[in-house]
């Protein structure tokens, strides 16, 4: 499920990634191949400004900063928060009653054994819970064992929880050094075109300028973005280990009583 989840994820960002680059592009084109008409002053002066949308002028600074560099950064956005709000589901899935739980534990020991207790475990989810199931499968090796158990799965599911913030960090590095190079490669387009005018003009620098740098500040807002998503994750993963380690040493506690009454 999770697969398919993730799938979908991905061919839906990524097909409105391509749309909005096209969409961009058509934009551009029109622009270009609108005939210029000549405007009267009167007419100038009684036509109102409009006043442009969020969209609009998203999508012009995105054709301004030249669509060749800016896909790639926005591709990083999508696909980064498309990996960080499934991790975030993911692990406030995870996230566990384990004082719940571990009474539950109790209960099923004193009534059922540790069979009882097992299935208990095994019937609910959450990375700890796994670890209590799989500690309790080794009991009848002693509670060293389970112990050992513990500890071991314990690195696996933290594993598992980091899946995929790996590819989040990669983002965060990657937008803005690809924002970077797009910005060097309109700095020397912008000089080239000093060099075939012959001559500094102030709007000539100011413009090439200013498309250069437009793709450094999409970097940036991008590398921001998924820096907070990323923060967050790493915090929960933390606060969720932190649940195992507490609930793992209360557990072997309740395996100790349980060994002792028995015994």
């Amino acid at each position: 499920m999770k697969k398919v989840f993730k799938l979908l994820v991905l061919i839906g960002v990524i097909t409105f990634s391509l749309n909005f680059s096209a969409l961009a592009q058509d934009d551009s084109t029109k622009t270009e191949e609108t005939p210029a008409t000549t405007v009267t002053e009167a007419t100038a002066e009684t036509t109102p400004a409009e006043e442009k949308t969020f969209h609009q002028v998203l999508k012009e600074k995105f054709i301004e900063g030249d669509p060749i560099w800016m896909t790639p950064v926005l591709l990083c956005l999508i696909l980064g928060l498309a990996i960080a709000i499934e991790r975030v589901i993911t692990l406030n899935l995870a996230t566990t009653n384990t004082s719940k739980l571990l009474k539950s534990v109790e209960e099923s020991l004193e009534s059922g054994g540790i069979e009882a207790a097992r299935e208990a475990t095994a019937a609910t989810k959450g990375p700890v819970a796994s670890i209590f199931t799989q500690g309790l499968t080794r009991y009848s090796e002693g509670v060293d064992m389970v112990e050992k158990s513990v500890v071991a799965y314990g690195s696996v599911e933290m594993g598992k929880l980091e899946r995929g913030l790996v590819w989040i960090s990669l983002f965060i590095a990657l937008a803005p050094m690809l924002g970077f190079l797009g910005t060097v490669v309109g700095m020397i387009g912008a000089f080239d075109a000093i060099e075939a005018a012959g001559d500094i003009s102030p709007s000539l620098v100011a413009g090439g300028i200013k498309v250069a740098l437009l793709t450094t500040v999409a970097g940036l807002i991008v590398a921001i973005i998924l820096q907070v998503f990323y923060n967050y994750c790493v915090s929960k993963i933390d606060s969720i280990v932190n649940q195992m380690e507490d609930a793992s040493i209360s557990l072997i506690d309740i395996l100790v009583k349980y060994k002792v009454k028995r015994g």
